[in-house]
């Protein structure tokens, strides 16, 4: 079983061992290999090295790519989300999405252009993963809220207090640039996907007090390492065998 770990804003895990370059239709990608615990697992920092690469330009298909091309089967994922829903969630937060409202507008989100290929989305997030997750908080004493729906807007600009209320009234939970469209990517290649959010601040109209990106950065790096645990301890959960819809999405999908 092999393991691929996709990384947001200064998330960075375990040792690394060395590194790879994989060279995809969609663009060369660097792959950290990695040790967490006593599984090797492939790392990419979505961003870059130095945070290079902003939410809008990053090429989500040559990175869900290279991982496939490293023999990559299951992906767990970071990002770092503002907050919506307040009377669920708050900064410093650890949630586990179930679902997402899609609002990007320019980035490629599918890698069938040329045929009619509808993969069904009805469960979005790998639920043997999430299962994975959630044993590993509750033998860590991590709180990881579960049930949130992820708002995805494009960037690099932060989301307006009316586009927020507008989320809010669609039920979306937290708001983040870069988790989509990871998620539908991974499902169109037949991988596992999940992923943990980071909260880091209220979205905009939510509270009166908003965080610096200095301040962000600082709440992340202090919640990394219970992040880092918390993914090492859930790739031991992980099953060898796939019993998940995930390994059998194109089945019937395309026309």
């Amino acid at each position: 079983m092999r393991v691929g770990v996709i990384g947001g804003t200064g998330f960075r895990p375990g040792h690394p061992e060395g590194t790879r370059t994989v060279n995809t239709p969609y663009g060369r990608v660097r792959v950290e290999i990695t040790r967490l615990g006593d599984r090797r697992v492939y790392f990419i920092n979505r961003h870059g090295r130095g945070h290079e690469r902003p939410p809008h330009r990053i090429e989500y298909r040559a990175i869900v790519w290279a991982l496939r091309e490293m023999g990559v089967e299951r992906i767990l994922a970071t990002n770092s989300v503002g907050v919506i829903n307040a009377d669920e969630y708050e900064p410093g937060d650890l949630v586990l999405p179930v679902d997402f409202l899609d609002f990007t507008k320019s980035r490629p989100t599918t890698f069938y252009d040329d045929k009619v290929v509808h993969v069904d989305v009805t469960e979005p997030y790998c639920p043997e993963l999430r299962r994975a997750l959630r044993e590993a908080a509750e033998e860590l004493g991590l709180e990881l809220k579960e049930g949130a729906v992820y708002v995805a807007t494009e960037g690099p600009r932060f989301e307006t207090p009316a586009e927020i209320r507008a989320f809010a009234r669609l039920g979306g939970d937290v708001v983040g640039m870069t988790g989509f469209p990871e998620v539908v990517l991974a499902r169109e290649l037949e991988l596992c996907y999940a992923t943990v959010c980071i909260c880091t601040n209220y979205a905009a109209g939510v509270d009166e007090r908003r965080r610096t990106v200095d301040e962000v950065f600082e709440l992340v790096e202090r919640l990394r390492p219970q992040v880092v645990r918390l993914i090492e301890a859930a790739i031991d959960r992980i099953p060898e065998e796939r019993n998940c819809p995930c390994a059998r999405a194109l089945e019937g999908a395309e026309v």
